[in-house]
């Protein structure tokens, strides 16, 4: 698949919260995933396929999402953005969030070969 397939298809697969098909269908072994900072237990940058498969599975066990809206992608050569806007409760502390960040993918070899997570500022008051 070229860029723009790759990131159609991911685009399609998070729309219907398909998280972990997205990683097994596209993304590389030797991915390289970035957060924009560690979180409880996992380190903000994370190296190969089963490292994000269990980032995936945490997510899947500790949030419930409401709902998704994706946007995009936006492709130039090896490398596509999309926009998250997701409606989310963590089950532990039923806390529900509004989170808006993007994801810059970059495509090596017809698969997703780095992501990184920047969230949108928040405003200081």
């Amino acid at each position: 698949m070229n860029t723009e397939e790759v990131a159609t298809k991911l685009v399609d697969l998070c729309r219907k919260g398909e998280w972990m098909k997205a990683v097994d269908d596209l993304y590389a072994k030797d991915i390289v995933s970035v957060e924009a900072r560690e979180m409880e237990n996992m380190p903000a940058e994370m190296h190969g396929i089963d490292q994000v498969r269990g980032k995936t599975e945490w997510w899947e066990k500790n949030m419930e999402v409401h709902n998704v809206k994706v946007g995009g992608p936006f492709v130039a050569r090896d490398t596509f953005v999309v926009q998250f806007d997701i409606d989310v409760t963590e089950k532990a502390s039923k806390k529900r969030m509004q989170m808006s960040e993007v994801g810059i993918y970059t495509v090596k070899d017809g698969k997703v070969a780095r992501e990184e997570f920047l969230p949108l500022a928040q405003k200081k008051e």
